[in-house]
């Protein structure tokens, strides 16, 4: 008993100096962190998470449904590509052709109307309002310096960074983008109280404009510039720019940190054929009904691979202005893409959107793509062909 009693009165004050490191090096945030993942059963953040956070709502407006195909949810799919679909934990896969709903299934008790968390499916969004921005006069030009908008940004080595290298993510600021640590810049964006001065933080470690690193932070400044230009919320200049204009039919939710600022590197809440719009308004040059919504040439850039290489030396083929880009089965495909598997493609030359969200992505190393991508693509592959 007396053995227990000290093992016991042993975690306690191991805890206590936990506790006291934390709020000395102000990583209180940490204690959210396992709250919300290891004590509660969890590897990570989830796609259910919308009620954990404070949100704003990018609010709908006029809905204009999706009209249904003639050959609506009338293919099948192949035993093996449905098993690895099963395997990776979908829970919503939809195909748009022709501007019309092919295929659609949900698994797990979601369904047409149920939200999910996008994951880095909201950098896209972001860099789609920059775009905007843009369009409205309110950002000269993506050349610009982000001094110009951001007053840390004015001397030294900061000063030399533009809007464009944050786009094509060549700031070369040091955001630590490590997606195991509790201590990296995703999750203290993602679980901490300030994500802006969070961001803030980072130094300049690399020539801005030369090298390609996937960074979220760059997307974080962004949404600092939109919401210096436009005197809004991120979330109500979406709505306004974005959500309204292409028809939406269900309010969307933007999480935000403790002062109401929108996580814009993430966690935009919405359902698989609003996600599937974004899509169609790219595809469309930006424009939607008539309305040019983001200007073409704009889009134009946003969807081929930006000039610059990655940390290997290797030319940049895979990513423009906060979108990805690839190619499959010689069809090029530009596409939104998140850490739970969360994918928005766009496949121009078949005039065709696939939508999937889920629980769980395949591994993946070095340059490679996720596995699970061709999944979805095959999938859609083989439902257009039955069409």
């Amino acid at each position: 008993m007396k053995i227990l009693k000290r093992i016991g009165i042993g975690l306690i004050l191991l805890i206590l100096l936990l506790e006291m490191a934390l709020l000395a090096t102000g990583n209180t945030y940490v204690n959210k962190v396992l709250a919300m993942t290891i004590f509660s059963g969890k590897m990570g953040p989830d796609i259910d998470e919308v009620n954990a956070f404070p949100f704003h709502e990018v609010k709908a407006d006029s809905a204009k449904p999706w009209p249904y195909s003639a050959s609506y949810n009338q293919s099948s799919i192949d035993s093996a590509i449905s098993a690895k679909i099963n395997y990776y934990e979908t829970v919503a896969l939809l195909v748009i052709k022709n501007d019309s709903l092919l295929y659609e299934q949900y698994w797990n008790n979601y369904d047409s109307s149920s939200v999910a968390n996008s994951f880095s499916m909201a950098k896209s969004i972001t860099g789609m309002l920059i775009g905007c921005a843009l369009t409205d006069g309110l950002i000269k030009s993506i050349d610009e310096p982000v001094g110009n908008y951001l007053p840390d940004f004015t001397t030294g080595e900061k000063s030399k960074i533009t809007i464009r290298h944050l786009l094509t993510m060549s700031s070369g600021l040091d955001f630590k983008e490590d997606y195991v640590s509790p201590l990296a810049w995703p999750a203290e964006s993602y679980y901490g109280p300030d994500v802006n001065t969070l961001t803030l933080k980072a130094d300049v470690v690399t020539t801005p404009g030369k090298v390609w690193h996937y960074k979220g932070g760059d997307t974080q400044l962004l949404g600092m510039i939109l919401k210096k230009v436009t005197g809004k919320t991120v979330a109500a200049y979406a709505t306004e720019k974005l959500w309204k204009p292409i028809g939406a039919e269900k309010t969307a939710f933007w999480s935000t940190d403790e002062q109401g600022m929108e996580k814009v590197s993430c966690c935009w809440y919405t359902n698989a054929r609003d996600f599937a719009r974004l899509a169609k308004l790219m595809m469309q040059h930006g424009k939607w009904d008539g309305h040019q919504i983001i200007d073409s040439a704009y889009v134009a850039e946003t969807i081929k691979p930006a000039n610059l290489v990655d940390r290997e030396g290797k030319p940049n083929q895979k990513y423009g202005f906060q979108w990805w880009l690839m190619e499959h089965k010689g069809h090029p495909i530009f596409y939104m893409r998140g850490i739970r598997g969360q994918y928005v493609f766009a496949i121009p030359s078949l005039k065709m959107i696939v939508v999937r969200y889920g629980h769980k992505r395949a591994p993946k190393a070095g340059d490679e793509l996720p596995e699970d991508i061709f999944v979805y693509l095959d999938a859609a592959l083989e439902i257009n062909s039955h069409s």
